[in-house]
């Protein structure tokens, strides 16, 4: 590797992205970001993916993960361990499904 790759300011997988993003701003926060960019020694597109990527990741995960209270998990457990004889209308729902999707 060259000694200006090797002391370049750029994360190396800066490199690996392949996908753009389309972003508009006004011309001061442009030069906001700029400006930010250059102090932390990073181009525009790194700095703002190192800023804006553990708050995407907060908000899917935060999204996408169903914390249970311990009554609430001890309950789901519990059906799981002994789940209740399924309702007439499940039989006839799965009957329904399985004329639906027969081979």
């Amino acid at each position: 590797m060259s000694a200006r790759l090797e002391n370049s300011p750029l994360p190396r997988s800066a490199a690996h992205r392949d996908d753009r993003l389309e972003l508009r701003a006004t011309r001061d926060e442009k030069r906001l970001l700029s400006a930010a960019a250059a102090y932390e020694r990073l181009d525009v597109t790194s700095f703002i993916m190192r800023s804006a990527l553990p708050s995407a990741r907060e908000v899917v995960e935060r999204n996408e993960r169903i914390v249970l209270s311990e009554r609430d998990t001890e309950r789901v457990l519990g059906l799981l361990e002994n789940p209740p004889k399924p309702t007439p209308a499940l039989l006839e729902a799965a009957r329904n499904h399985r004329r639906m999707f027969a081979k």
